[in-house]
Parts: structure tokens; C-alpha cells; sequence
């Protein structure tokens, strides 16, 4: 591993002016890079190496916090949180970097939002969608309410109920839930005819063992220009996994 510079941090204002944290490593063409639900762009791309390795493929590797999560701002005002609130973050946020080209990934909401912004019409070169199926793309609401029963249990859940892992990794990342619950409830339904949309040279890349978003075959089979990607690991496990970040950096510099 080749340490190409130190982490950039900066904030940018979403689209109501809450702070969105940008965290930055690396030079070369742009990797935008969208975390999962709880987490934050050093949980999922700096702690376990995936951003230092698109930064050795020669990239820069643009990781963002979403509202609640990482270094942004977390309001806990209903009014912060219109329909597709994270949408109007990244349009701005992405809008303001002033990249013109760049490579998109996403884990799992990330994915998502994504899919979200392709929809709009954004048109990234190359894509990547991590520990995504297509069930938890056109089924949002049954994933939703997982988390919404979890955030009820978030004071009184005890060891080995099922959303106990859940909430210990929100509690461990510092996550407001009451916060987390208004972002959850802003993110919208997906059409599967937004599907027919994502024509960019894709890979799907899940834990063998990551069945929580439903079925990655089945999503690639749904894709215009998609691809399978494989490595170990369970939907919490396998972006701690040297071989997920490295399919992400082989795949963008193929």
C-alpha cells in the first residue's frame, strides 16, 4: 500500500444549508463515494483501506457524510427533512465540488441514493453498488421499517433481541434517533423502471454471505450494463474486507 496524502476534510452546504462533510484522499479523476445507513465515510471507505486503495489506483477517492451521519450536521427539526432530503444534499454537494466526470459508489443506502440521483439525472461514468439486491431497492418500506422498530427498542433493547446489533452500531457511531428517524422517513420508494436508466458500465458487489438487500443475481439481471462481484463477508463484514475494497479500485481502473 502506497500512501499517496493525508485526508482532506471540508465542509459544504447541503441544499437547506446544513453542513455536509467531504472527506478527500488522493489526486486524479474523481470517485464519489456514498456510505451506508449509520455509518460514515470512515467507517465504510477509510478504516479498513478501501479509499487508500482507489487513491493507489490513481484516483481521488471523494467520500461525503450524509445529514445525521459522520461529521455533518444532524437537526432534529422536522423541516430539515423534505422528501428525498439526501438527494437535494448530494445534487449540491456535488454541484459545488465542480466535477464534471466522475466514477460513483455506493454501500447499501448509498446505493441507493445512487440509483436516486441517476434517476434525476445524474450521469456518473462507471458505478459501483455494494451490498444492494434488488429487493432492498424496490422494497424500501419493508427495510425501512427494520430500522423504524429499532429506533422504538433504541433505550430498552437488550442483548440477543434482533435489532440489538443495530442499534449498538448506531449507538457506537453516535447516531441521534431522533434525527435518524426524519431521514428515514424522507427516503422515498424507488420505481423499478428507474432501473432501465442505470445504461453505465456497473458492478454489483456483495458479501457472499450479504443477503440483506435481497438479491444482487437478481439485481444485475435488471441492469442495463451490469456485472457480479463477489467477496467474503456478511452484509456488516464485507466492507471490512481487503478484497471488497480492491474489487471497487480493479473495477474502476479496468
Amino acid at each position: 500500500m502506497t500512501e499517496t496524502s493525508t485526508i482532506r476534510l471540508e465542509h459544504l452546504q447541503g441544499h437547506d444549508g446544513t453542513r455536509i462533510a467531504v472527506h478527500r484522499l488522493g489526486d486524479g479523476p474523481a470517485v464519489i463515494m456514498l456510505h451506508g445507513l449509520s455509518s460514515s465515510a470512515q467507517i465504510n471507505w477509510q478504516r479498513y483501506g478501501t479509499a487508500q486503495k482507489i487513491a493507489d489506483a490513481g484516483f481521488e477517492a471523494i467520500m461525503i457524510d450524509q445529514r445525521v451521519h459522520g461529521c455533518s450536521d444532524a437537526p432534529t427539526d422536522a423541516d430539515a427533512y423534505p422528501q428525498d432530503v439526501m438527494l437535494l444534499d448530494m445534487e449540491a454537494v456535488i454541484g459545488a465540488l465542480g466535477v464534471t466526470q466522475f466514477d460513483l459508489v455506493g454501500y447499501s443506502m448509498g446505493a441507493r441514493l445512487c440509483l436516486g440521483l441517476i434517476d434525476r439525472g445524474m450521469t456518473p461514468r462507471r458505478l459501483v453498488l455494494g451490498g444492494m439486491g434488488l429487493e432492498g431497492l424496490l422494497e424500501w418500506a419493508r427495510r425501512r421499517q427494520f430500522f423504524l422498530n429499532a429506533l422504538d427498542h433504541f433505550e430498552t433493547v437488550r442483548p440477543g433481541d434482533r435489532d440489538y446489533m443495530a442499534i449498538q452500531f448506531m449507538k457506537t457511531m453516535k447516531i441521534d434517533p431522533v434525527a435518524l428517524r426524519l431521514l428515514l422517513m424522507s427516503m422515498s420508494d424507488m420505481d423499478h423502471a428507474v432501473l432501465a436508466k442505470v445504461t453505465m458500465p456497473t458492478l454489483v458487489l456483495c458479501g457472499e454471505d450479504d443477503d440483506d438487500n435481497g438479491s444482487a443475481d437478481a439485481l444485475v439481471g435488471a441492469l442495463p450494463n451490469a456485472q457480479r462481484g463477489t467477496c467474503p463477508g456478511t452484509h456488516m463484514t464485507a466492507i471490512t474486507k481487503p478484497e471488497f475494497g480492491q474489487a471497487i479500485a480493479d473495477y474502476l481502473a479496468g
